[in-house]
């Protein structure tokens, strides 16, 4: 889940949470997660505009690149309307 669109991360920080209630070393990782996406939100917030729809832009095509190499390695699922496979290249 984690490199496709959607709340990946979310729901890994969220399981890390669950398991802190019962496990220390789950509580410890816990603690490391959440001042690593502090500290890289504060970092992200300290740049400029463009800096940061370069970063919006460099995640997007990370994630397109890795739904087209699950889609050419799987096929593309039933559920995807006709129109939008032609334009997929290789798949």
């Amino acid at each position: 889940m984690v490199p496709f669109p959607g709340p990946g991360w979310l729901v890994v920080i969220l399981g890390l949470a669950i398991l802190s209630t019962e496990f220390e070393w789950a509580q410890r990782l816990l603690h490391v997660v959440r001042g690593k996406v502090r500290a890289w939100t504060h970092w992200v917030g300290q740049r400029s505009i463009p800096v940061r729809v370069l970063i919006g832009l460099a995640t997007a095509a990370f994630v397109g690149a890795v739904l087209w190499g699950v889609f050419a390695v799987l096929g593309v699922p039933e559920w995807v309307p006709d129109q939008v496979v032609p334009p997929l290249p290789g798949l």
